[in-house]
């Protein structure tokens, strides 16, 4: 089974769910801010683990994320296939011993991420040399130990990790759709401030195409990190 960890209510997995439904495949969620119980980590066949607006190290607010972390690194030392998305991929870096800080700003909105030259063979063929994604952060994660830094941005040095063929962490959003993003700025309007890296309402949700296209990419990386299927 294909196991998803959520850490607020209103990130869901966006196309992600969908995509994967209609495919046959079997979805199990912990949702760690409803208190729901982990599963045993040799129950699942892969992990994804999603964002959420609470920094890593928030732990009087959020008492879980220390469990959620051990959680991890079980799962991680099994070699089970682990996606992380922004808060995802922060919480596996801090896990495999990379710091995670604060970046320089934040970055909210379409903004685009150049692929760094060496990229493993898993991915190189679901990978563009540059693309715009979506982005909603404001920390940032240091690259583990025996990872790949797979892309980077003008504002964010560190946007996305391969560890050992089997730990994924993206920084920034492929799986956000124009509704997840309307969600996402209902409950956290109060980080569109003006600044060189935070759009626009207005810019974020302007075009749907947008969405699309990273959507088509995340469909792509999932069947090939995941080695799916149908």
């Amino acid at each position: 089974m294909i196991h998803w960890l959520q850490h607020v209510p209103f990130e869901g997995l966006g196309s992600i769910e969908k995509y994967l439904i209609d495919r046959g495949h079997e979805l199990f969620c912990t949702r760690l801010w409803a208190g729901d119980r982990l599963p045993a980590p040799d129950s699942i066949a892969a992990l994804i683990v999603m964002g959420g607006p609470m920094g890593i190290y928030d732990y009087e607010a959020y008492p879980w994320l220390q469990i959620e972390k051990e959680f991890l690194a079980q799962v991680v030392g099994r070699g089970i296939p682990i996606l992380g998305i922004c808060l995802g991929a922060q919480l596996l870096a801090d896990v495999l011993g990379a710091k995670v800080n604060a970046n320089p700003q934040k970055e909210i909105g379409w903004f685009p991420v150049i692929r760094n030259k060496t990229v493993p063979d898993l991915l190189e063929s679901v990978l563009p040399e540059k693309m715009t994604v979506f982005h909603w952060h404001g920390d940032t994660f240091g690259i583990p130990e025996d990872a790949v830094n797979l892309y980077s941005s003008e504002a964010c040095a560190h946007q996305a990790f391969l560890y050992k063929k089997h730990v994924l962490g993206l920084q920034f959003h492929l799986e956000t759709t124009l509704g997840s993003a309307a969600a996402l700025i209902d409950n956290c309007r109060n980080e569109l401030v003006q600044a060189s890296w935070i759009m626009t309402e207005q810019e974020i949700l302007g075009s749907e195409d947008a969405f699309y296209k990273v959507n088509d990419c995340m469909f792509a990386v999932i069947n090939k990190f995941f080695h799916l299927k149908g």
